[in-house]
C-alpha cells in the first residue's frame, strides 16, 4: 500500500530565494539611507583657517609695483648718424652740461661741410667782383656825366651870348639858331645823362642787397653743416647721470638711434604698471601707500598712461610730503594703491576658499563649533585683505577659508578638535 508524502511548506529553495530578495531589499534601503541625506566629512580644525566675519572700515585697494624712476629723463639720441671714435666718459658718470660724451666721424658730412665752405668762399669772390666792376661803371658815368655838364654850361655860354647878339643885329638868325639847337641837345643830353646816373645807383644797390643775400644763405648754410659736424660731439645736454648709454669704439650709429640718456637727479618719481581691468577706476590724485626700511609713505597719482600694453597700463605717481632717505634709481616699491575712499562695510578674510568656490558659496561654522554647513553668499569689492560681503553672512559669522580643494560636493564638515 503507497504511503502520501506530505508536501512542504518551506523548503531550502524558497527559503534561500525568500533571504536572498530581503538581502537585496536591505541592501537598497541601506544605500537610501547613507546616501539621501547630506554628504558630511570628518574634518581636523588645526588643519583648517577659520575667520570671523566683522563689520569695519573698508578701504577699496590693490597691491601694484612700481619702479623709482628719477624726476626728469632726457634721451640722447645721434642727431647724426657716424662711426664711434673716442668715448669721453663711461655709463654712470655725473656730468655738467656741455661736458662731452663721445665722439664721431661721418667723411660724407665733412665733404658736405667742405663744399659749402667753398661755396661761401666762391660767394664772397663773386661779390667783391660785382662790387669792383660796379664801382668802375659808376666812375664811367661820373665821367660821362662831368663831360656832358661841361659840354651844357659851354653850350649855354654861346647861347645867351649870341641870344643877346641877335637882338642887337650883330649876328645873323642862322647863327643864333645853331647856337640855340647846341643849347637843347646838351640839355637833354644831361637830363638823360642824370637818368642814367640814377639808374645806375639804384642798380648797384640792389646788385648789392642780391649779392650779401647771397652770401647770407651760403653763410646759413655753412653754419649749419658746421653744427652738424659740431653735433658729432655728444654732449650732456643739462646737469645729470649718465646711464644705459649704449655705444662702443667702432660701432656705426644711425641718425636718430638712442645712445643713452641723461637723469635729473633733483628728485624722483615711480612708474606702476597697473592690470587693465583698473583703467576705468584710476584717475589723477589717487593716492597710495609704501613701506621702505620699516617707514610708511604716500604716493599719488600724477599722470595716468591710458595706453594698454601686454595687459597692462602705467601711471606716473609721485612723493607726498618726505621722500625715502637712500631710495635708488630703479627699485622696485610694493605699492597699495587706493581706488576708493574709506567706507563702512561687513568683511570676510581673503582665504584659499575663493579658488574653489569663486565667491558663491562658504561653509560657515554652527554657533557650537561642531560643525560647518555649506552657503551661499554674495561678495563685493576686494580689497588686499578682505572682500566686501553683500549677502549670505553676517558680522559674527564664522566661516572657513583655507582651501577646499579636498572637499568636492562635500555639504557638511564635522569638525574635531
Amino acid at each position: 500500500m503507497d504511503r502520501v508524502i506530505e508536501k512542504k511548506t518551506w523548503t531550502t529553495k524558497r527559503l534561500l530565494t525568500i533571504g536572498g530578495i530581503v538581502a537585496i531589499v536591505a541592501l537598497i534601503g541601506a544605500s537610501y539611507y547613507f546616501t539621501s541625506g547630506k554628504s558630511k566629512l570628518n574634518q581636523d580644525t588645526d588643519r583648517l583657517t577659520i575667520s570671523e566675519v566683522k563689520k569695519g572700515p573698508y578701504k577699496d585697494n590693490i597691491p601694484v609695483n612700481g619702479v623709482v624712476l628719477p624726476l626728469t629723463s632726457i634721451y640722447l639720441d645721434a642727431t647724426e648718424g657716424g662711426r664711434v671714435e673716442e668715448k669721453y666718459v663711461e655709463d654712470g658718470a655725473q656730468m655738467k652740461k656741455g661736458e662731452p660724451i663721445l665722439r664721431m666721424s661721418n667723411t660724407d658730412l665733412m665733404m658736405t661741410m667742405m663744399s659749402s665752405q667753398n661755396n661761401v668762399y666762391n660767394t664772397l669772390t663773386q661779390m667783391q667782383i660785382n662790387q669792383n666792376a660796379a664801382s668802375q661803371n659808376t666812375v664811367n658815368k661820373r665821367t660821362s656825366m662831368a663831360d656832358v655838364e661841361s659840354q651844357f654850361n659851354e653850350a649855354e655860354r654861346i647861347y645867351n651870348l649870341d641870344k643877346k647878339l641877335y637882338a642887337d643885329k650883330a649876328i645873323g638868325l642862322q647863327e643864333f639858331k645853331q647856337a640855340e639847337n647846341n643849347y637843347n641837345y646838351y640839355r637833354q643830353k644831361k637830363l638823360l645823362t642824370e637818368q642814367i646816373l640814377a639808374q645806375d645807383s639804384i642798380s648797384r644797390a640792389q646788385q648789392a642787397a642780391q649779392d650779401k643775400r647771397s652770401y647770407q644763405g651760403s653763410q646759413q648754410a655753412l653754419s649749419i653743416m658746421e653744427k652738424k659736424v659740431g653735433d658729432l660731439i655728444v654732449r650732456a645736454p643739462v646737469d645729470g647721470q649718465l646711464t644705459s648709454l649704449d655705444a662702443e669704439i667702432g660701432e656705426n650709429k644711425n641718425k636718430g638711434q638712442r645712445l643713452g640718456q641723461i637723469d635729473v637727479l633733483s628728485g624722483f618719481k615711480v612708474r606702476v604698471n597697473v592690470d587693465e581691468h583698473y583703467l576705468s577706476r584710476i584717475f589723477v590724485g589717487q593716492t597710495g601707500d609704501f613701506t621702505f626700511a620699516n617707514k610708511s609713505y604716500k604716493l599719488k597719482i600724477k599722470k595716468v598712461f591710458t595706453q594698454v600694453l601686454n595687459n597692462t597700463f602705467q601711471v606716473d605717481m609721485e612723493f607726498v610730503g618726505e621722500v625715502p632717505q637712500g631710495i635708488r634709481r630703479g627699485q622696485t616699491l610694493q605699492i597699495v594703491l587706493a581706488l576708493s575712499d574709506e567706507t563702512t562695510a561687513i568683511l570676510l578674510p581673503k582665504g584659499g576658499f575663493y579658488q574653489q568656490t569663486g565667491g558663491n558659496w562658504i561653509f560657515k561654522v554652527s554657533e557650537d563649533g561642531k560643525t560647518a554647513t555649506r552657503v551661499d553668499i554674495q561678495l563685493g569689492r576686494q580689497s588686499i585683505d578682505y572682500f566686501e560681503v553683500l549677502g549670505g553672512l553676517k558680522p559674527g559669522d564664522k566661516v572657513i577659508t583655507s582651501s577646499y580643494e579636498n572637499y568636492g560636493t562635500i555639504q557638511e564638515l564635522v569638525l574635531k578638535k
